[in-house]
């Protein structure tokens, strides 16, 4: 594997960071940084700088430029990366970004789904990276938002609630709605960073959650890299 390509992951808050993905990114050759969005210099990025980029998640909407003005400016950096067809991952607020980037609508979703919960792949997502899930996978939700899919993309997953739960376009960008990379060992933090969010979605509790991690987010390590490792071979 080259060992000089770069990696830069674009955080909203400190504990929604690239979790069991890090790993995966420095076994595949990539230096990675971070950049916390809401307070960095972003006029300063250069959109096609990085050889990746993976955006994310947050608990605000992709939609609330109004009340979160950084995202104005990474909005546009979104926008020229896909523009260059780099590659490029979002996860949750990411996805939601790189769908509205293109511009896809982004909205409340019909109710929240927060907690483990399976997704079903599509037949497209069965022969993609999201392939290495196995049947039936349980993954970690945690969103209230959804968006339309976005032109010329190819819908991989989805569930009752939320049909655009994972996407594809080409070869060089992936969306996905859930969250593969959380670290099941960090789960706390979330607990502790989304606590009013849980206070306030009935049949949610923290007990729930952390007795599900347990039982569904160790198995999910090693398949839940492979997807990304799969895709990153596949657009190298």
């Amino acid at each position: 594997m080259p060992d000089s390509r770069t990696a830069l992951a674009l955080r909203h808050v400190p504990f929604e960071n690239l979790g069991i993905f890090e790993n995966v990114l420095a076994d595949e050759g990539f230096a990675l940084r971070y950049e916390d969005a809401p307070i960095a210099d972003l006029n300063a990025l250069d959109p096609l700088d990085d050889d990746l980029w993976v955006v994310l998640g947050g608990p605000i909407g992709a939609y609330q430029e109004d009340a979160y003005p950084f995202l104005v400016p990474e909005l546009e950096l979104i926008k020229a990366r896909l523009a260059a067809q780099m590659p490029t991952v979002g996860v949750c607020l990411g996805a939601q970004l790189i769908a509205q980037a293109l511009g896809a609508k982004v909205y409340p979703g019909r109710a929240k789904e927060i907690g483990w919960a399976p997704i079903a792949l599509t037949d497209e997502g069965v022969a993609s990276p999201l392939g290495a899930l196995g049947n039936d996978p349980v993954v970690l939700h945690w969103h209230g938002d959804t968006f339309d899919l976005p032109g010329g993309a190819v819908r991989l997953a989805s569930t009752d609630i939320t049909p655009n739960q994972a996407f594809a376009i080409g070869d060089w960008c992936l969306g996905l709605q859930f969250h593969l990379e959380a670290d099941p060992k960090a789960i706390e933090y979330w607990l502790v960073g989304h606590a009013n969010e849980i206070a306030a979605t009935a049949d949610v509790t923290p007990g729930q959650i952390r007795a599900d991690t347990l039982k569904y987010g160790p198995g999910l390590i090693g398949p839940g890299g492979e997807v990304l490792r799969r895709w990153l071979r596949s657009c190298a």
